[in-house]
């Protein structure tokens, strides 16, 4: 069986949402699965090539004045041309690490995976208001699920 790709584009500029992000591929590469390669790459760093190469795209952002991080805004601008007529239908799923209520943040997303025509493989978790701990609980089971359905061949 061929291995599945995972990518993780993910802003963290802080302490916590990088302890998201970790607990996102921590999740991910749980040794349970076996045949799902996953790769974590910045959203600043993400190219078209590593979108075309992915089977699934997890993404995470924090929420900047009601919006998505500027880092992933950039990752769509400089991906979106290049990757619209080759990924329709891309599985994906996406966590918010919001201070306020996320909204924006998430429509703000929505909006241009729309465009692309990705598919959503779960509600986007949103992480709301002051730090929680449960927090990182909810991204590695966020990793595991994206991970496990992509292995199984659920999408």
């Amino acid at each position: 069986m061929t291995r599945r790709r995972l990518l993780i584009v993910a802003h963290a500029p802080s302490p916590n949402t990088e302890r998201l992000r970790e607990a996102v591929v921590r999740g991910a590469t749980n040794p349970d699965i076996g045949n799902v390669t996953v790769r974590m790459i910045p959203p600043l760093q993400a190219g078209p090539d590593d979108v075309l190469t992915a089977q699934a795209v997890i993404l995470g952002t924090t929420e900047n004045l009601g919006y998505m991080s500027g880092a992933l805004k950039d990752f769509f601008d400089r991906n979106y041309y290049p990757c619209l007529e080759h990924t329709q239908g891309l599985p994906y799923a996406l966590y918010i690490r919001a201070g306020q209520d996320g909204t924006g943040t998430r429509r703000g997303v929505e909006t241009i995976v729309t465009g692309l025509r990705w598919r959503a493989v779960q509600d986007p978790l949103i992480c709301r208001g002051e730090w929680q701990d449960a927090f990182v609980d909810q991204c590695e089971e966020l990793g595991m699920a994206v991970a496990a359905g992509l292995e199984a061949g659920v999408f």
